[in-house]
């Protein structure tokens, strides 16, 4: 590491301060806190605060365009643009910032629990928690470092100069896929760690026909597989996390001939309303020392946290190694998926709570990746509005969204996986006026497929979205099954359901050949 980090310009003989390398997460959290960037809950979790980001700067996000990325780069993807030549002057900048008088926390971290389709990565950062971060979310050294492998210099409270390198802001988050490199300056949010080195494998996986997968996955007693796909809200990292089965992991996997295999070391979830109840794994794993909280409402006096509380952020966020879930499948490896689910929290309540996709249901709706924003999450947002995003994890998707979803196709085929689409939001009305189903009833939609009881039930087809629906599921009222059943007035589920199908047309017309070349897999309904 000391050779590496004199090649790169990081000095290594640095007076009273000093390069920590690869600590171990005791120290990383006593530096957090002696430093006054975290403090322990009574349990001995680290909470920390994120200052103005508590998201990703998803309008920050820069590619080096040179000509070996200008043409596999989905450059429409809200991606910019930075030359050589900037991101020469950015990283001679971030790397002085470095060596000034301050410690540094390097990691060495493997991307991956493949042997061979893995990338390592070294984080050098000016923080201990964000060092602790990625010894949770990354795994461990799988092999030694070599060409193509991965540098992240963070630099969490430089503030660029706007438009000094081409940048729009005081924050960028810059990869540079010909050089292996990772630039993130002025956000303290530490899931920009994990998702640039999540961008890198979307880049690089397809080349060699494994699919990427934004997606939670978990195994049964019977090694089933089950993969989640679904944006934030839908319950991705709640049922693959679920009691009785066995986590593989619950954010990023890929696909291959062999199976699948997580990305990461740890988890990231969700925090807001966070319960024992509801999900005990994640609260058992994000209530002990060693888990890192970030902006999550903390009592100084009792040193309890409050995670219905959402004063610092609704995104509030919990980090913690693989090793605090329980029921855990420890290789982060599993065979090839039986049942994939697209989870999908409609707020306009027309979605039935399960159908089954064709191939080319499964493709057209990979790529639309639906889910609905509900008033109040955002200013300006009044009512329950429609949102996309591409592979259920556009902005880490790097190639152009055909690309994974013929991969996905490919699979599906040869394999003959079943896929669903399972609605997690509201049924009998639009949010504010039907209700959101019940995790209850989802998770025994869940199981019911997972223990292959829908196999021999009868289906019948929705006219408007050309879905299959079955005409009963063990436990769950056959009345919520067909979501016009469950509407007071049938001419406005009609009306509703007729809108949202034509959203999904319009939506989809912007990707041209594909659109057309997956027209069976739309709705029925186009106005």
């Amino acid at each position: 590491m000391e050779t590496f980090l004199n090649e790169l310009g990081i000095k290594t003989s640095r007076g009273e301060y000093k390069i920590h390398s690869d600590s171990p997460r005791s120290f990383l959290i006593a530096e957090a806190v002696r430093k006054g960037y975290g403090k322990l809950t009574n349990d001995g979790a680290l909470t920390v605060v994120t200052g103005k980001h508590t998201g990703r700067s998803a309008k920050d996000r820069y590619i080096v365009k040179t000509s070996t990325t200008e043409k596999p780069v989905w450059w429409e993807n809200d991606l910019l643009p930075m030359t050589t030549e900037q991101f020469a002057a950015l990283k001679s900048d971030v790397i002085t910032y470095l060596n000034d008088n301050r410690d540094l926390y390097t990691t060495e971290r493997s991307v991956g629990a493949h042997k061979e389709h893995n990338i390592s990565a070294r984080l050098i950062s000016s923080h201990p928690q964000h060092a602790l971060f990625s010894k949770h979310l990354f795994r461990g050294k799988m092999r030694e470092f070599k060409d193509g492998d991965y540098t992240i210099l963070h630099a969490p409270e430089l503030k660029l100069e706007p438009g000094k390198y081409g940048n729009k802001t005081e924050t960028a988050v810059v990869t540079c896929l010909d050089s292996s490199t990772t630039i993130i300056c002025g956000t303290l949010y530490a899931g920009e760690i994990k998702k640039s080195m999540f961008a890198a494998m979307n880049y690089r996986l397809p080349e060699i026909g494994i699919l990427p997968m934004h997606s939670g996955a978990s195994r049964l007693e019977n090694e089933d597989v089950s993969v989640f796909f679904g944006l934030s809200g839908t319950g991705k990292t709640t049922l693959s996390t679920d009691e009785g089965t066995y986590l593989i992991g619950d954010d990023e996997h890929g696909l291959s001939d062999e199976g699948i295999f997580n990305f990461e070391g740890g988890c990231y979830a969700k925090t807001y309303k966070l319960s024992k109840s509801t999900e005990p794994e994640i609260w058992d794993a994000s209530n002990k020392f060693g888990a890192l909280l970030e902006n999550v409402v903390l009592n100084e006096e009792t040193g309890i946290v409050d995670f219905d509380d959402k004063t610092l952020a609704e995104n509030g966020r919990s980090s913690y190694p693989l090793s605090f879930i329980k029921e855990l499948e420890t290789s982060s490896k599993g065979k090839i998926p039986k049942d994939i689910f697209f989870l999908s929290a409609d707020a306009f309540g027309v979605l039935p709570p399960v159908s089954k996709l064709s191939i080319e249901q499964a493709m057209f709706y990979f790529v639309l990746g639906y889910t609905a924003k509900l008033a109040g999450t955002e200013i300006g947002v009044v009512e329950p509005q429609a949102t996309f995003s591409p592979c259920f994890g556009a902005p880490f998707m790097l190639r152009h969204p055909s690309v994974y979803a013929e991969l996905l196709g490919k699979y599906l085929e040869k394999y003959d996986i079943k896929v669903w689409l399972v609605n997690t939001g509201w049924t009998g009305g639009a949010c504010g006026v039907g209700q959101r189903f019940p995790l209850d009833i989802t998770r025994k939609i869940i199981r019911s497929i997972q223990s292959n009881k829908l196999d021999d039930v009868a289906y019948e087809n929705d006219p408007i979205f050309n879905f299959a629906i079955p005409c009963e599921v063990p436990g769950v009222p056959s009345e919520l099954l067909t979501p016009q059943k469950t509407w007071e007035n049938s001419t406005d589920y009609a009306s509703k359901a007729k809108e949202l199908a034509v959203s999904f047309h319009s939506q989809m017309e912007k990707f041209g050949d594909f659109y057309t070349n997956n027209i069976k897999g739309a709705p029925a309904y186009n106005g």
